[in-house]
């Protein structure tokens, strides 16, 4: 069995030799072109190149969560895309948007600009029913994040293409059920994949049906957000802030207005980052599934989008 690593911007290393003590026997080696035909391959944005030798894979693991890269890529036919069920990113995903959350709620940025400037103030308790959060987007990710904002007791709501049930989540699904959902919302975080359904979804139009004083955390991909009807919301002064994690163009370019814009909290594409031990024990262990002829989860739908 033969294994080829390709992933941009990742050490091959430990990757390297943590597959070989899961996999023993199988021959593992970093992609180079001409390289000989390979069985399966773990990559992360591969060029053209590598999918157009690599005719006989019989599948490919995606190293991230997302796999909007991948399959704007042309892709050997039989082929299959893997992704990551979880691999350790659900947790730091609950983590950073819990974070987020209350960082809005409980207004720490004013409390803390108060300390620097030398004012000792409180401010007004503020009520958690008054600060209704919807998750867009229900998979692996999206589920540990609604879950666990509800166990901080804010009333969460839930969006997703088809009919999902997450006890103590309100839930909404498809087209038909976005404007109820949006509407019943205060703060959305965005958790969706990215497919040319859900491109620009984020825009003028969906982020003014929030309730006034509405906030927007966004953890998926940068595509989904139209910049400039968000910086026009808030200089309405319909939307109190934003937390975004990703951006259409990564790095961040240099004089974006969003760098300086003083309700808009920045970070590098940190929320969730994949955990290396994690994602190589389950991806051994569904390469030893697919070699025995059993099923395994994680299995893209092309036509989906994930």
């Amino acid at each position: 069995m033969n294994i080829l690593f390709c992933c941009k911007d990742t050490p091959a290393e430990p990757w390297l030799q943590g597959l070989a003590a899961a996999l023993p026997g199988a021959r593992l080696s970093v992609w180079a072109p001409g390289a000989p035909a390979a069985d399966y391959a773990v990559v992360w944005a591969p060029p053209q190149q590598f999918l157009d030798e690599q005719t006989g894979l019989k599948a490919l693991f995606n190293i991230g969560a997302g796999v909007d890269a991948l399959l704007r890529l042309r892709l050997p036919p039989q082929a299959r895309v893997v992704r990551l069920d979880d691999a350790g990113m659900a947790v730091q995903m609950a983590e950073y948007v819990c974070h987020a959350v209350i960082r809005h709620f409980r207004e720490l940025d004013a409390l803390e600009a108060g300390m620097r400037a030398g004012e000792w103030a409180y401010r007004k308790p503020r009520q958690r029913q008054d600060f209704p959060v919807g998750v867009m987007g229900l998979g692996v990710l999206g589920a540990r994040v609604a879950r666990a904002l509800a166990q901080f007791e804010f009333p969460v709501n839930g969006w997703s293409r088809t009919p999902k049930a997450l006890d103590g989540i309100r839930s909404f699904s498809g087209a038909d059920g976005l404007p109820d959902f949006l509407a019943a919302s205060r703060v959305l975080v965005n958790l969706l994949p990215l497919t040319p359904d859900t491109e620009n979804i984020l825009n003028r139009d969906t982020l003014a049906r929030l309730q006034p004083g509405g906030y927007l955390i966004n953890v998926a991909r940068g595509a989904h957000l139209v910049e400039d009807d968000l910086l026009a919301l808030l200089a309405s002064g319909h939307l109190a802030g934003a937390t975004l994690d990703v951006f259409r163009t990564e790095p961040l370019p240099a004089g974006h207005p969003f760098w300086t814009h003083p309700r808009i909290t920045l970070t590098p594409h940190a929320s969730a980052r994949t955990l290396r031990d994690e994602s190589i024990a389950q991806i051994a262990g569904k390469i030893g599934a697919l070699e025995r002829g059993e099923a395994i989860a994680g299995v893209v739908d092309p036509g989906r989008g994930y």
